[in-house]
């Protein structure tokens, strides 16, 4: 699987696509800037975004070449989507012994364009889906357990948990609903029910002590205990404060990625899960499966706040659907399983081709380079000419992955004054008159960010004057800096 991907990975970059997505640039802005910023520290690790993937490239992209190509976080999603086909693997041939669900579950999840693309960029996503996978395998194993191994494997499940909740919130509901089968499995097997909740309960601590920590993090950091608004307009007029369009939205969503073969023969395999559940109390485990699905939760809660539709929020259903339909085939009878596998990996391939430059993942991962090249052509030709040193300020929350563009022409994060900076920004946010010789603004993406709303006020641009704009930003230079 690491083989596909890398050479998956080649062939997006070829392509210039690797890190198209603009989440993509920010996200190694985010890990670069912990060590290599105006104020470097623990603060730097922020409080919108979870901590793990930054923290994991934390180093790797001190690496200039790494940094700019991004192929240490390429890498880490080429290892996690790895992790994430064994881990299925494991589960499966553990449980039902079937090489060929095995193996099926394998292509499926690869086999998706859309999926392939994310783990040959340095999104976080392709993380999630490893954490997600190993997690549920390993908390299965320690279900299963034999007497005398179950401390340990508890451990592997927790710490599997634990970082998940680390990488992105879909884990949170993840983890929530497979802490609840987990239970249900216990009960199933004839634990007491204070027997059961006590060894749930044990395990949930890795969990809920992980999240804890990010929480007291981000209160310390910006005032917030979990970052909740503020960093989207509520466009999203359709599913905005109704729970059944934002469901609808993202079923849809789910359609447009996988096709309607993928997402069918999951909930066909969900369905088999649970008969499995109610018959076998040896393969109950396999039920724990069925938590993948509640990752639909962030996008359905994001929508009804009226978040703007992003195709990728339904990516991690699309690996869901090919785990639902993997363990589905491992539970049929054995000469039916390989017509079975077969039959799901054609017409899901058929539907969603590998490769498909065309896919939408691909598409919406594009938006933004028309904006990309028209910064480049203007504000970053014109700072190219004229930076004399006297410092940057921009908001990291609109304009992370440009100032990753920036050092392709030599800019280091060093040279720019953003949110992260401690009490420097909030100060300076009142008259950048002094503090800065050049602000870049967005102004249109999102309604504009922090900058562009305090420039609407009376004199806070006095002393800078416009010399360039392009790709929905403005850069202003202090006249006193000329």
């Amino acid at each position: 699987m690491a083989l596909a991907g890398l050479a998956a990975a080649i062939y997006y970059a070829r392509l210039g696509l690797s890190l198209a997505h603009y989440d993509a640039r920010a996200h190694l802005v985010v890990a670069r800037r912990i060590l290599d910023s105006l104020t470097p520290g623990w603060q730097q690790i922020g409080a919108v975004w979870l901590p793990l993937p930054h923290v994991l490239n934390m180093l790797p992209v001190q690496v200039d070449a790494w940094y700019r190509t991004g192929a240490s976080a390429i890498a880490i999603s080429i290892l996690s989507m790895a992790l994430a086909a064994g881990s299925l693997a494991s589960l499966l041939v553990r449980l039902t012994g079937s090489i060929v669900a095995a193996a099926a579950g394998a292509v499926l999840l690869m086999a998706n364009p859309n999926v392939l693309y994310l783990q040959g960029t340095a999104m976080t996503e392709p993380l999630l889906f490893g954490l997600s996978l190993f997690s549920v395998a390993a908390v299965a194993a320690w279900l299963d357990a034999q007497a005398g191994s179950e401390d340990r494997l508890r451990r592997w499940a927790g710490a599997g948990l634990a970082a998940a909740c680390l990488t992105r919130y879909e884990a949170w509901a993840i983890t929530a609903t497979l802490l609840g089968l987990a239970l249900l499995v216990r009960l199933r097997r004839g634990a007491g029910v204070a027997s059961a909740a006590r060894d749930v309960l044990r395990l949930a601590l890795w969990p809920v002590i992980a999240i804890v920590v990010f929480s007291i993090n981000s209160k310390w950091t910006v005032g917030e205990w979990v970052v909740s608004g503020g960093f989207f307009v509520p466009e999203n007029v359709e599913a905005l404060g109704n729970p059944m369009a934002a469901a609808r939205q993202v079923h849809e969503g789910l359609l447009r990625l996988a096709g309607t073969w993928l997402p069918r023969a999951g909930y066909a395999g969900a369905a088999i899960l649970i008969w499995t559940f109610v018959r076998h109390s040896t393969r109950a485990s396999l039920v724990l499966l069925i938590a993948l699905a509640a990752a639909a939760a962030l996008p359905i809660a994001a929508y009804t706040q009226g978040h703007p539709f992003r195709i990728r929020y339904d990516l991690p259903l699309v690996v869901a659907s090919a785990a639902l339909a993997a363990a589905g085939i491992a539970l049929l009878p054995r000469l039916a399983r390989l017509p079975a596998a077969l039959v799901v990996i054609a017409a899901s391939v058929l539907q969603a081709p590998p490769l498909d430059r065309e896919a939408p993942l691909l598409r919406e991962s594009q938006r933004e380079a028309r904006h990309m090249a028209a910064r480049k052509a203007t504000i970053t030709a014109y700072l190219e000419q004229h930076y004399d040193g006297s410092g940057i300020m921009m908001s990291m929350g609109s304009l992370a992955h440009y100032m990753h563009d920036l050092s392709h022409a030599g800019f280091s994060i060093k040279d720019f004054l953003h949110e992260g900076n401690g009490e420097i920004w909030p100060h300076v946010m009142l008259r950048p008159r002094g503090h800065a010789g050049f602000l870049i603004i967005e102004g249109s993406a999102e309604g504009g960010d922090a900058l562009h709303h305090a420039s609407l006020r009376d004199r806070w641009l006095e002393g800078f004057e416009l010399v360039a704009e392009g790709g929905g930003a403005r850069l202003y230079r202090a006249v006193d800096s000329r």
